[in-house]
């Protein structure tokens, strides 16, 4: 009997996205080519592989035993292919679609937009919603070529990569009536706060390490990003408790002052994920020791609070 390979990446999208119009446009054919290809898929494997659900395709028991198999020999074969390939960023030509969360867009992707425009300035980036759940992001399923963030028990088929560490310091107005050049734990405690909202493990972070320090925040104001901190800090009483790399670009601010946290909050990763099918893509490869490379030099610059 004789195999189509073209078959294979057809079932690992219909596996991964469970919805034939998504699966359809990953791949970039028709809708009615995908069913004719799923059609000849269930002939080839003898199984009906998809049944309809309530909320789309769901694989048998067959389409689950045969899927880690046929992703691990497609893998193979990128391997061999793609590792044929060399990769000139100076005349490379594409989009690349990156899903950060909103510290990364804020603090590296910038840094990293500029160094592209150095080395490729042909290749242009897409941001997507980091949003609360990884798998909204697409690089569960490999069309978003990395997710940038913090990661907790991410799904098999993603690499996770640390970038680097960053902590925590604090953002008054610089003529605080109440704190000079120093902030103690009664003052810290007093204070009414602004609390960033992020989605996402970075929003967990700081309350788990303030829980752990015992550090109580009564919270006056929520916002939904880091971008609207200043102008809410330099108007106010109020403090922010914010990584330091936002910190570092926010010392520049003559109505703020950044000033170490009372007690050590500890510090977080950031980390870079992607799919395992991208692992010896040569593009994918080059772009990510950029991201680690800008990550590293960000980090090496990390100024003292204070």
């Amino acid at each position: 009997m004789r195999y189509d390979l073209n078959l294979l990446p057809v079932f690992l999208a219909l596996m991964e996205e469970r919805n034939v119009t998504r699966a359809a446009e990953r791949l970039g054919i028709t809708q009615p080519a995908l069913s004719n290809a799923l059609a000849r898929l269930r002939t080839m494997l003898r199984d009906p592989l998809f049944v309809r659900a309530r909320y789309g395709m769901q694989p048998t028991p067959q389409a689950e035993a045969l899927a880690p198999v046929i992703a691990a020999a497609l893998a193979q074969l990128d391997d061999v292919v793609l590792g044929q390939q060399d990769f000139d960023p100076a005349k490379a030509e594409q989009l690349v679609t990156l899903a950060p969360n909103s510290y990364v867009e804020f603090v590296l992707v910038p840094a990293l937009a500029a160094r592209l425009r150095e080395r490729a300035p042909g290749m242009r980036l897409r941001l997507t919603p980091y949003g609360a759940d990884l798998a909204e992001t697409g690089v569960a399923t490999g069309t978003t070529a990395m997710a940038l963030g913090r990661f907790v028990d991410p799904p098999d088929n993603l690499v996770v990569q640390r970038l680097m560490d960053d902590g925590l310091a604090c953002v008054l107005r610089a003529d605080h009536p109440l704190v000079g050049g120093r902030l103690t734990k009664k003052q810290y405690e007093s204070l009414k706060h602004v609390n960033v909202l992020p989605p996402g493990r970075l929003r967990a972070g700081l309350f788990q390490a303030l829980e752990r320090q015992g550090l109580r925040r009564e919270v006056a104001v929520s916002v939904t990003h880091f971008l609207a901190i200043p102008e809410m800090v330099a108007v106010t009483d109020y403090c922010a408790t914010l990584p330091r790399q936002i910190c570092r670009r926010l010392a520049g601010d003559p109505r703020l002052k950044v000033l170490p946290t009372p007690v050590d909050l500890g510090r977080f990763p950031v980390e870079m994920a992607w799919h395992v099918r991208h692992r010896h893509d040569p593009a994918h490869r080059w772009l990510r020791a950029l991201v680690a490379e800008v990550a590293a030099e960000l980090a090496a610059h990390e100024a003292p609070a204070g």
